[in-house]
């Protein structure tokens, strides 16, 4: 074989399942079929990920975090409001001070962290394959756009929502259109953010104002419903800023535009089976979640963790890791994990995105109730760092 695991997809997961087995002693192929330089290289553009705590104990384990410019997470602030009328009194508000363990999550831009695994990559146990396509797979090997076939005793898809793996091995997907879309920028401001997250609900959808590092700028993910967010996308810089600044309020003094505007559309997407004989999906090629809480890379850096253990695991036992015993394990530990998630997700999106003043009474008095009892805001507070249910060992602070 050219390696115990063949990975298709270079973007963040799949040189994150490279590292974790090579903790392991297991050896890959990273198929990207992107140039990663160009990537790795990017100037500032405000794209980022809120990684919990769990996710960076597995990044310190793979040696990814050691020099990483991150910005801790110190605190979150969920309200319910509507734009020009300002944020409801009965806001939730999570102190990561209540954790023993450390903050509850940190902010790294989308171009540090690629940086960091791309340098990570150097390892005799991993070969890099940039700029590469699959273009047929079957039971442990894939073949190139190139014509050079692999083999491998597991064909890893870390390639996304639209993953080919998925399609060529005939695996369905289920899911549904939110109707809506994010709009993604970088904000300057003038008062610095102080580490702390917002959670804004509107009418059309959430507001996420998530600290950089630096104190003076945040990413913003605005959810709005596909029309309202195609006429904003089309306005120009100033008048998107008009549009968002009664929506993102004062207090963070004056705000400007920081860097590039990006567009994604929001969907509801599971696969219908994540493993076959010698073959897994991972990250979003198994699920994709609605970014209300930001956990898409979590969920997936997650399942880069679970599936690195059972391999490892397997391999050290000397079973064959392709099997489907062997692969289903990992499914039966992740799957019901992750569907509850996604459709919790799902619940309070549908929730909170809407103008139905009963259902925000509701939603003010749940908050209120929320905030008066600690051990329940402590519970909600581990879920969001990632240390409620069963951790892997590399999300928990140990090896392979």
């Amino acid at each position: 074989m050219d390696a115990d695991v063949l990975i298709v997809g270079g973007g963040l997961n799949g040189p994150a399942l490279a590292l974790a087995l090579a903790q392991g002693g297991l050896s890959s192929v990273v198929i990207d079929a992107r140039q990663p330089q160009a990537r790795a290289e990017a100037g500032f553009d405000g794209r980022s990920y809120a990684l919990s705590l769990a996710s960076q104990r597995l990044l310190a384990a793979v040696g990814v975090w050691k020099g990483l410019t991150a910005q801790p997470i110190l605190k979150v602030v969920a309200s319910d409001g509507r734009a020009f009328d300002g944020a409801s009194p009965f806001a939730l508000r999570f102190d990561g001070a209540e954790l023993e363990e450390g903050p509850a999550g940190y902010m790294v831009e989308d171009r540090h962290l690629y940086a960091a695994f791309l340098a990570a990559l150097q390892h005799p146990l991993i070969t890099h394959l940039p700029a590469e396509t699959v273009t047929a797979q079957g039971e442990g090997w894939v073949e190139l756009a190139s014509g050079r076939r692999l083999t491998g005793a597991v064909v890893a898809g870390c390639d996304g929502r639209a993953s080919g793996t998925a399609q060529r091995a005939g695996i369905k997907r289920q899911g549904w259109s939110y109707h809506q879309t994010a709009l993604v920028a970088a904000i300057a401001h003038e008062k610095p953010h102080n580490g702390v997250a917002h959670q804004f609900f509107m009418g059309g959808g959430p507001l996420a104002i998530l600290p950089l590092a630096g104190g003076h700028v945040s990413s913003i993910v605005w959810s709005e419903r596909e029309a309202e967010a195609d006429r904003i996308a089309a306005l120009d810089d100033e008048g998107f800023m008009t549009a968002l600044r009664p929506r993102f309020g004062d207090f963070l003094g004056p705000i400007r535009l920081a860097g590039a505007r990006f567009t994604y559309p929001l969907t509801l997407t599971l696969a219908e089976h994540w493993v076959k004989p010698r073959l897994a999906l991972v990250g979003d090629a198994a699920h994709g979640v609605h970014p209300i809480a930001g956990q898409g890379l979590n969920l997936g850096l997650r399942d880069v963790a679970a599936l690195a253990e059972v391999l490892v695991e397997a391999k050290r036992r000397g079973e064959d890791i392709g099997a489907l015993d062997v692969l289903e394990r990992y499914e039966h530990w992740r799957r019901f994990d992750t569907t509850t998630l996604a459709l919790g997700m799902d619940g309070i999106n549908r929730l909170f995105s809407n103008e139905n003043s009963g259902l925000r009474a509701i939603r003010d008095l749940g908050m209120g109730l929320i905030n008066a009892l600690p051990g329940v805001k402590r519970g909600f507070l581990r879920q969001a760092a990632g240390l409620s249910g069963r951790l892997p060992k590399l999300m928990a602070g140990q090896g392979l």
